[in-house]
């Protein structure tokens, strides 16, 4: 399937997150996450599976940028494990988490590899969540610290920073609904973990300016809303999007959330819309809505979104609600920073993967239209370069550009990988 033609500068990349593929979750002076507790415990994770070894990128690193220097990425997108480099995320900083930072950081730059760090990626220290993770307003605070660390000594190599990833998804999946760590259930009531990350990310990009950082964004998941009922449509648009981009963007929460969020919110929203560089957008698929057809705690009824293929992870395949989304972000936000696509990918089991490059090859098409309605798309980042840990769904989702036996760790390039480096080729 033949890709559009995008700017000779548009940005290459491929991401990761760090608990999905370090593995070494006992090694190198690393503290515990709160994904280590709720993997931990039985009935959370598909089969029983855990992250201790994943990939083992802790120890192939250099193999694995071997792979990218391969494919010819621009950039890699990559997290920081918050409990590797400060254990019980405060007090003193681990030197051999740093040590392994400083040399995977030293082979990108030797490869030719930008580096695109993600200083959050949901690994809170499970000393932190004991005093009350993000409903805690100190949390905010210990990560400005924690930001400061980091950016004091790799800002000189990081070419971007993205200080949390996908707020909504820890709000929602970790507090809200318990799918995710820390496995809570307090549905709307975890609102307020939402403003006090936003507080963080915040309090992180002041940070990481004065520690010498080039360039910092975010990386927020967002989705279109479909539903013929317009109030369902517009809260779980308030609650899935605007809740996270208005207070960046506009210095503003939408209204209909205000009475939950934290008492004097507003004093912290200067801080929160601090100017950024870029704006990250991870798109996987749309949301469909209706009405409640019976009483309950939310406003709204999730229905699937029919008509689509479905990918092995149960998300239907849908590249022109990219389209629609970048185009609807470019209209509401009128000072929108330059976009990147943070994250894009889909599950599919085979090596021999056309699944994956149409779906590739049909979100590039939608990043390419949306460029033509005026939204300002720089670069993409595909997830994922490699098969790895899916949150409580293990290991069977496979999102890579290269496959991994997980019982030998052989990674094998499939043929999207293939396909993804001759679109890169074939941009410059």
């Amino acid at each position: 399937m033949k890709v559009p033609h995008l700017p000779s500068d548009f940005v290459w990349g491929v991401a990761t997150a760090a608990f999905q593929i370090e593995g070494a979750t006992a090694e190198g002076g690393r503290g515990r996450s709160i994904w280590d507790t709720f993997t931990a415990t039985p009935g959370k994770i598909a089969r029983g599976e855990h992250a201790d070894v994943s990939t083992d990128h802790y120890h192939r690193y250099l193999e694995d940028v071997a792979l990218m220097s391969d494919l010819g990425v621009d950039a890699y997108r990559f997290s920081l494990a918050w409990p590797r480099i400060q254990p019980d995320g405060r007090g003193p900083v681990n030197p051999e988490g740093i040590a392994f930072y400083d040399r995977l950081l030293d082979s990108l730059c030797e490869a030719g590899i930008d580096p695109v760090a993600t200083v959050y990626h949901w690994d809170t220290p499970q000393a932190l969540e004991d005093r009350g993770g993000w409903l805690s307003r100190e949390t905010a605070e210990r990560f400005a610290e924690y930001a400061a660390i980091v950016g004091e000594r790799f800002a000189d190599r990081v070419k971007m920073w993205i200080p949390l990833n996908e707020p909504m998804v820890m709000s929602i999946f970790g507090y809200g609904i318990g799918e995710y760590a820390p496995g809570k259930a307090l549905l709307l009531d975890a609102i307020p973990t939402a403003h006090h990350q936003l507080l963080a990310h915040g309090l992180a990009v002041t940070a990481l300016r004065a520690a010498g950082a080039r360039a910092v964004g975010t990386a927020n998941n967002h989705s279109p809303i479909w539903g013929e009922d317009p109030e369902p449509v517009s809260f779980l648009d308030a609650l899935i999007n605007r809740l996270f981009a208005d207070p960046i963007l506009l210095g503003s929460y939408p209204e209909v959330l205000h009475d939950r969020l934290p008492d004097g919110f507003a004093d912290d929203l200067p801080a929160i819309a601090a100017p950024l560089d870029f704006y990250g957008v991870n798109y996987y698929e749309p949301m469909a809505v209706r009405a409640p057809r019976t009483a309950g705690p939310l406003p709204f009824e999730l229905v699937p979104v029919e008509g689509y293929p479905m990918t092995t992870n149960g998300s239907p395949v849908v590249p022109d609600g990219l389209r629609e989304l970048l185009v609807l972000l470019h209209e509401r936000y009128p000072e929108m920073p330059p976009v990147h696509i943070t994250e894009n990918g889909c599950s599919f089991d085979e090596i021999h993967d056309s699944d994956r490059i149409d779906f590739l090859a049909g979100h590039l098409t939608a990043v390419r239209e949306a460029m033509d309605a005026g939204a300002d798309v720089r670069g993409y980042f595909v997830w994922s370069l490699l098969d790895n840990f899916e949150w409580s769904k293990g290991y069977a989702p496979r999102f890579g550009l290269v496959h991994v036996d997980y019982d030998t760790l052989v990674r094998t390039p499939k043929d999207s990988f293939a396909w993804y480096r001759d679109v890169i080729k074939r941009s410059r």
